[in-house]
């Protein structure tokens, strides 16, 4: 549906964790009455409904995707069954039971307990600003198979993280500055670099508002299974310190994120 320029100007002073459902409303409420262009006035009237209704709309928490389900050709790993598996985690823990047990008035978008998953690094989905955030992540590995020296690695990689050896070695991956994209093993023509392990990066504590902080990141990178034992300490954690509607990151410390996967009784699959 076409947005006059005035009406897309609006809509982006929305607050972002808001925004996406706005522009959604907008546009079936204006198909609704049958219009085919977003004007101002179409704008105020949703958002105006929107916000006034919004302790309808809560659910407690927000389960976010990236594009990957819609066939990004960046997508490191599929992680729709994990989203699923997540979605439940929160539901069996009624988190919005909670908050209406410890928020005083009328719960708001910003009271959610918030998930992004990403399929690559690329995070279009912004896990590095939620409660959680979780990052597909697919490890290369240097196999024996002859390199031919073609550098399409190195062209590909966008840290610098691949290293072409002298005296035909081969290639070697600087796992400091990798972020386990999989683009290296996609353009290998000779089958040198593949994928070693694929799993999820996981970070803890992300948010925006008037104090905004990036999250922290826990070391390695886990199984499905794995990040789903670290979100149900992350909820359990939730649960028991959260008071009056705090956000997660507001009340992690920095032990507890050192504990978390402790806590989960996992360790990572790759460091």
């Amino acid at each position: 549906m076409k947005w006059s320029d005035e009406a897309e100007a609006a809509v982006k002073k929305v607050p972002l964790f808001v925004r996406k459902r706005v522009r959604t409303r907008v546009e079936k409420e204006a198909a609704e009455q049958g219009k085919h262009l977003i004007t101002i006035a179409e704008v105020k009237a949703t958002q105006t409904r929107f916000l006034n209704k919004q302790g309808h709309d809560i659910k407690g928490y927000q389960v976010e995707r990236c594009f990957g389900q819609s066939g990004c050709p960046n997508r490191a790993v599929i992680s729709d069954q994990l989203a699923t598996k997540i979605d439940t985690l929160f539901k069996e823990a009624d988190i919005l039971g909670f908050l209406r047990q410890t928020v005083t008035g009328n719960l708001k978008f910003h009271h959610e307990f918030r998930v992004s998953l990403a399929d690559c690094p690329n995070a279009c989905s912004q896990p590095q600003i939620r409660d959680i955030g979780i990052i597909g992540a697919a490890v290369p590995h240097v196999s024996g198979e002859a390199c031919s020296d073609c550098e399409a690695c190195i062209d590909e990689c966008r840290e610098d993280a691949v290293v072409l050896m002298k005296n035909g070695a081969g290639p070697r991956i600087d796992y400091r500055r990798c972020l386990s994209c999989g683009r290296c093993m996609a353009v290998c023509p000779t089958g040198t670099l593949t994928t070693g392990q694929t799993g999820y990066r996981v970070q803890l504590g992300g948010k925006l508002g008037r104090h905004p902080r990036l999250a922290r990141e826990l070391p390695g990178v886990f199984s499905a299974d794995q990040v789903v034992n670290i979100v149900r300490a992350c909820i359990a954690l939730y649960k028991k310190k959260s008071t009056a509607g705090a956000r997660f990151s507001e009340i992690l410390t920095g032990a507890d994120v050192d504990r978390i996967a402790g806590q989960a009784g996992v360790q990572p699959i790759s460091q």
